[in-house]
C-alpha cells in the first residue's frame, strides 16, 4: 500500500479508501465486516461513512468492523458527516454516531455536502464553524474536514474560512474539466484532498470503450480509472464505495504493479477528456425526494445513455423500459419546484432533462 501526508495534520494515508455507501446486503454485518478486514489488512487505513447512508446502517458496520480492526491491530482512520447545523442538532447526532461506530473520537469529521454557496450561508448562520471547533477543542474529533459539491472557483469562498483541515470532493476522468479549479484551490491551501466517485458511480466500468483513453496496456478500466488519479501527487486519498468482497479485491488489485505517470503524460491524459462527459449523473440519489415521487436517479441515469452513446436509436427511453422499467411520459409529473436541483451534487439541470425525456 501506498500512504500519503494529509495535508499538514501530520496524519498519513492509505491512497486508497474505504466508502461505506454501497453495501450489496448491508444487514449482512459479517459480510460487510470481512470486507473491511480484507481492505485493513491490505494496508487500507482511511474509511468514510455518513449516517445518511442506508439509514445510520453503514456507521452500525463500520463500527462492528472497527472493533475487530482493534481486536486484529490493524491501523485505521474514522471518517463521517453531518448534515446538522445548530450546535443541537449536531451534538445529538455526533453522540449516536460515535455510539453506533464504538470509538471515542471521530479522526475526519465533515461538514456534508456543501452543494451551493447559499446553502452554505444559511449553515454559517446556524453557527456550524463554532460547534465544530467546540468539538474540536472538546476531544470529540480530530480534524475539521468539508465535503464539497462546488464547481469552478466556488469552493474558494469555503477555504477562506482557515478553518477546514481537509476536502472530501468529486474528481475523475469524466469530469476533470469541470471539477480543475476547485482541485487546484485545495491544493493552493494545502489541505487533504480526498476524492469521491472516482468510478463515476459505476458510469466509467460501464463504458470502458468511451474512457479507454485513460488506460494503458494490461489495464483494467477499474485499474485505470483509480491510478490516474493516484497520478495525481495531490491527491490524498482516493475513496471507493465497495458493494462487494470482490470489489474490494479488484481495487486493492490496482495497487499491485502501480508505476505513477509523469506530469506530461497525465496531462496528455486530462487533455483528451471529452467536454461531453460533463454533466453524467453519478447516482448519489441525494435528489431521490421528488414531492412528486418522481424516481430523478433513474431518469438521469437513463439520460445518460444519451450522452455516452452516440450512434442512433432511443437510447433513453430503451434504458428506461428495460433497465428501469419506466416510461418517458412518467418524467412529465414534474412541476419545476426545483428541490431536486438544490440537492443534486452534479449541478445538473435536472428539470430540463425531465421536460426532455418527456417530450
Amino acid at each position: 500500500m501506498l500512504y500519503r501526508e494529509y495535508g499538514q495534520t501530520g496524519k498519513k494515508v492509505s491512497i486508497l479508501g474505504f466508502g461505506g455507501m454501497r453495501f450489496k446486503n448491508v444487514d449482512d454485518h459479517d459480510e460487510c465486516v470481512r470486507m473491511m478486514i480484507t481492505a485493513a489488512q491490505s494496508g487500507v487505513n482511511y474509511f468514510d461513512t455518513a449516517p445518511g447512508y442506508f439509514e445510520t446502517r453503514s456507521e452500525t458496520v463500520f463500527g462492528k468492523g472497527f472493533t475487530q480492526m482493534r481486536k486484529l491491530g490493524l491501523p485505521y482512520y474514522s471518517a463521517t458527516k453531518t448534515f446538522q447545523s445548530t450546535e443541537s442538532g449536531i451534538r445529538s447526532e455526533i453522540e449516536a454516531q460515535l455510539k453506533r461506530m464504538d470509538i471515542p473520537v471521530i479522526d475526519f469529521y465533515h461538514i456534508w455536502c456543501i452543494t451551493n454557496l447559499n446553502n452554505w450561508a444559511g449553515r454559517k448562520k446556524d453557527g456550524i464553524l463554532q460547534t465544530f471547533r467546540k468539538l474540536k477543542d472538546e476531544g470529540l474529533i480530530r480534524h475539521i474536514c468539508i465535503s464539497s459539491h462546488l464547481i469552478k472557483n466556488e469552493i474558494k469562498e469555503l477555504l477562506m474560512e482557515g478553518v477546514f483541515e481537509g476536502v472530501l470532493f468529486g474528481y475523475s476522468a469524466y469530469n476533470f474539466n469541470t471539477r480543475q479549479e476547485a482541485f487546484d484551490a485545495i491544493i493552493e491551501k494545502k489541505l487533504g484532498a480526498v476524492v469521491m466517485n472516482p468510478l463515476g458511480g459505476g458510469v466509467i466500468p460501464d463504458h470502458p470503450e468511451l474512457f479507454s483513453f485513460i488506460r494503458r496496456e494490461g489495464e483494467s478500466i477499474t485499474e485505470a480509472a483509480l491510478r490516474v488519479l493516484w497520478d495525481h501527487p495531490q491527491i490524498t486519498n482516493t475513496l471507493v464505495g465497495f458493494d462487494t468482497i470482490e470489489h474490494v479485491n479488484e481495487a486493492l488489485q490496482a495497487i499491485e504493479g502501480y508505476k505513477s505517470r509523469s506530469a506530461a503524460e497525465l496531462e496528455e491524459i486530462k487533455s483528451k477528456a471529452s467536454s461531453s462527459f460533463e454533466g453524467i449523473c453519478t447516482g448519489c440519489a441525494y435528489c431521490n425526494s421528488c414531492p412528486q415521487e418522481i424516481p430523478i436517479p433513474q431518469y438521469m441515469d437513463a439520460y445518460n445513455q444519451k450522452l455516452l452513446i452516440k450512434n442512433q436509436g432511443d437510447h433513453i427511453g430503451d434504458r428506461l423500459k428495460w433497465h428501469w422499467n419506466l416510461e418517458r411520459s412518467g418524467a412529465g409529473k414534474c412541476t419545476e419546484c426545483g428541490q431536486c436541483e438544490e440537492t443534486c451534487t452534479q449541478h445538473i439541470d435536472i428539470i430540463k432533462r425531465l421536460k426532455e425525456i418527456a417530450g
